[in-house]
């Protein structure tokens, strides 16, 4: 069994979701989890809620990265910081993954300075799921992975082809999606367009036998789901994970307006009700929990900073998948056996 340490410190909530999630967690009996942090919240929150003490302990700590501090002063100043006691859980073998909705930059530097980098790995990745019109796997998953959406700003040839191995693995063990399709987020399909890092990645990566590598896909291809995998650079995926997020926001909103504005669109928006709710569920980020730090030899999930307990449970759920599966494992495998290859 699976165990997962939880930051419950690090959220713009307090403790209480993140022991509401653990408390759950700890009555379905499939995983144990750690809560780090201040013992009093985390205890007053307990005996507020049902839990199984033998699936949940505690660690204390008092000291908590704050989301608007800078992440390497912080964690300088604060050795015992929330973020950094459950890394070195994680590292020294007392948990075996770790979850967060703290702020994303010290969680990432957190690890940095605890957990080793899987062989190849120059760059680390913060991975993310989308919604798309296509599903795959097994579990018949509606949901894409794009890599990196803002761990790594600019990625250089051998990154962006690390990336694509990491996403594989995650995609395959996650989505039980055994050959995703990979491609490279670029400004158009041809081999030759875009930067000359995703140039030299799509010459990689088309010989690489390895993936299923289907090439460059626009941004026009994201949400129909042409890829299964899109491999970008932090800052472009950050910009583009946001603007989906967006536009799913907007089409709610738009669908309210509508409702209040006139009695034939309240109609006609009464027989789409069905589509608008679906619509709405497949693009609340509660259900998938958070984002995958990849590229370390122990997983990290950066959950939303506004999750609840639902979130973090599903995130917790995330990592005890992943740990299950394997998965840093499977990814040192597929990097090590790639790059051998590439010799």
């Amino acid at each position: 069994m699976a165990t997962i340490a939880l930051d419950a410190m690090g959220g713009d909530h307090g403790a209480a979701p993140a022991v509401r999630a653990a408390a759950r967690i700890s009555l379905e009996r499939k995983a144990a989890v750690v809560v780090v942090g201040d013992q009093h919240q985390i205890e007053s929150a307990l005996r507020r809620t049902r839990y199984d003490a033998a699936f949940l302990s505690i660690v204390h700590t008092d000291q908590v990265v704050d989301m608007a501090e800078s992440p390497r002063k912080a964690l300088d100043a604060k050795p015992e910081a929330s973020i950094l006691v459950g890394a070195r859980l994680v590292a020294d073998g007392r948990a075996d993954a770790l979850v967060s909705a703290g702020n994303t930059g010290a969680s990432i530097l957190a690890c940095a300075r605890t957990f080793e980098r899987l062989p190849g790995v120059n760059r680390t990745a913060l991975a993310a799921v989308y919604p798309t019109e296509r599903r795959r796997g097994s579990n018949d998953d509606p949901f894409a992975l794009m890599l990196d959406v803002g761990a790594t700003l600019d990625a250089d040839a051998d990154t962006l082809v690390a990336f694509a191995h990491m996403g594989a693995a995650y995609a395959a063990r996650i989505s039980k999606n055994p050959r995703p399709r990979v491609a490279l987020l670029s400004n158009g399909e041809e081999p030759f367009k875009g930067s000359p890092a995703i140039v030299e990645a799509h010459r990689r990566l088309a010989a690489d036998t390895h993936l299923n590598f289907v090439g460059n896909v626009e941004g026009v291809d994201l949400p129909r789901g042409k890829a299964d995998v899109v491999v970008t650079d932090g800052f472009t995926g950050n910009v583009v994970l946001k603007m989906l997020e967006g536009i799913s926001e907007t089409v709610v909103d738009l669908a309210r307006y509508a409702y209040r504005s006139k009695l034939v669109w309240r109609i006609g928006l009464g027989l789409l009700r069905g589509g608008i709710v679906q619509l709405k569920q497949l693009t609340d980020w509660k259900q998938y929990g958070g984002a995958p730090i990849l590229g370390f030899d122990h997983l990290f999930i950066k959950a939303h900073g506004r999750s609840n307990d639902r979130a973090l449970g599903n995130a917790i759920k995330v990592a005890h998948r992943a740990v299950e599966s394997d998965l840093c494992r499977e990814m040192g495998e597929r990097l090590a056996t790639a790059l051998g290859d590439a010799d």
